[in-house]
């Protein structure tokens, strides 16, 4: 007979342990049952999984995307019938900085101008018209469309097409996107960029430095005094759009007051408090969104018994 778990929670990275270990305690605080599936007990989890001995009703997964040893698991915990938080196929989808351009866009989200062009591999040469390049403006930004993950891969500050040339050349088979450069309006000597998170139905604002990646939560007077209410929206929008629970997105208002979203999906946010990191999230918002994902639980697991 499987041995059933409300929460499962995947983990491998080291600055992850005081996140998971608040939502388990945030969970057990409401009488729920959580298990880990952490690299020492990876292999005997696959092993129970495919025995039918463990069973999850809700998963959390914070290591397959970066550690391969964790697939066999996640394509497990798939198959079972899990409710996932963040299911594999959303996030699969949402990692496509080009597709989620186009589907931002449709849905009513303002986006920065942005040219999508071929992978290397399929196509060598760059096509772009003179008309192009002149709306794109200098600097602009080249980004591959499935390269997550700290920055990894995209150049700020780019001037010239040799530029492009050489960039796609890194990741041949993923297409990408050239960008414009947003710049932010300044309010009361803060640049109006932010990190806004959506974590299990709560939206979370933050001021955000794009140079040395420090959070500031926005008070309610802030978003009251200047007309951030707009940020709730669209992040909101984001999550109907990407199917993900739990992501952060980056947003800018610019000098005539238009909210553009610079940065659409984080589908793996780093979650390090600032209490212990300098750029770390403000430990309020850590806690939030640990209870939220308790109390996300809480409400799928006694929906499921009602």
């Amino acid at each position: 007979m499987a041995h059933h778990f409300d929460l499962g929670l995947a983990w491998s990275w080291e600055f992850d342990k005081a996140f998971i270990f608040g939502i388990e305690t945030a969970c057990q605080s409401l009488g729920l049952t959580t298990f880990r599936v952490e690299p020492h007990n990876l292999a005997e989890t696959i092993r129970l999984l495919k025995a039918g001995g463990i069973r999850f009703r809700t998963f959390l997964d914070r290591a397959s995307d970066a550690e391969e040893a964790f697939e066999p698991m996640a394509r497990l915990v798939a198959k079972s019938g899990s409710h996932l938080f963040n299911p594999y196929e959303a996030i699969d989808r949402s990692k496509d900085k080009a597709t989620m351009h186009l589907e931002l866009m449709t849905a009513g989200i303002n986006v920065p101008y942005t040219i999508i062009i071929s992978p290397f591999s399929k196509r060598k040469e760059v096509e772009l018209s003179l008309t192009e390049l002149a709306h794109l403006g200098r600097p602009f930004i080249i980004k591959p469309a499935n390269t997550t993950g700290g920055g990894a891969g995209v150049i700020l500050g780019a001037e010239s097409l040799k530029e492009i040339i050489e960039s796609r050349q890194h990741h041949k088979g993923d297409k990408y996107l050239l960008q414009e450069t947003v710049v932010p309006a300044t309010l009361h000597s803060m640049k109006a960029w932010f990190r806004v998170f959506y974590a299990f139905g709560d939206t979370l604002l933050c001021w955000w430095d794009t140079e040395t990646h420090v959070y500031r939560h926005v008070t309610a007077h802030e978003e009251y005094l200047y007309g951030l209410r707009r940020l709730h929206e669209i992040v909101t929008t984001i999550h109907t759009v990407s199917g993900l629970d739990f992501f952060s997105t980056e947003i800018a208002v610019t000098r005539d007051g238009t909210f553009v979203t610079v940065d659409y999906v984080n589908e793996i946010c780093d979650m390090r408090a600032q209490s212990d990191h300098a750029d770390g999230v403000p430990d309020d918002l850590v806690a939030v969104m640990q209870h939220g994902c308790a109390r996300a639980v809480h409400q799928y697991v006694s929906s499921v018994h009602a």
